[in-house]
C-alpha cells in the first residue's frame, strides 16, 4: 500500500515561531515616463529657416500626429522640456499633387504646431 500513500493528504505542520513583519513603507508609484506620453503627440521638431527665426520670438515648431490637439501638445511640451507654454497654434498642411515626367503622385501632408513659451525660457531643439 506504499504506492497509494502518495494520494493521501499530508498534514500541515504549524510553525512554532511566528515572526512579526515590520510594516513595509509603500511609496507612490512615479508617473509613466514623460517621454512615453509625449511621443504619442509630438513627432519631431520642425527645423527650417523660418523656424529658427521664430526662436527669437520664443516660438518653436513641431511636427505632430494628426489626431493631436492644442491641449495635448501644450501638456507634452511642458512635461518633456519643463517650460511654461503660453499658446499653441496648429496648422494642417494639406497633401499636394506632384508630377515627375508622366508619373504623377502626391506629396504627404502633415500637421504642425507653433508653440510660444514664456520669456527667458529656452528649448534646446538641436544640441550644439
Amino acid at each position: 500500500m506504499g504506492l497509494l500513500d502518495i494520494f493521501k493528504k499530508k498534514k500541515k505542520e504549524k510553525p512554532t515561531e511566528v515572526k512579526k513583519e515590520e510594516p513595509v513603507e509603500v511609496k507612490p508609484q512615479p508617473r509613466k515616463s514623460v517621454v512615453g506620453e509625449a511621443y504619442r503627440v509630438l513627432k519631431t521638431p520642425h527645423v527650417t529657416e523660418k523656424a529658427t527665426d521664430l526662436t527669437k520670438k520664443n516660438q518653436y515648431l513641431f511636427k505632430i500626429w494628426p489626431g493631436a490637439n492644442k491641449v495635448e501638445v501644450k501638456k507634452a511640451i511642458k512635461d518633456l522640456y519643463g517650460v511654461d507654454v503660453l499658446s499653441v497654434k496648429i496648422i494642417n498642411v494639406p497633401s499636394k499633387r506632384r508630377r515627375l515626367g508622366r508619373i504623377s503622385g502626391w506629396r504627404k501632408g502633415y500637421k504642425k504646431a507653433i508653440v510660444r513659451i514664456k520669456e527667458g525660457q529656452k528649448i534646446e531643439v538641436l544640441p550644439r
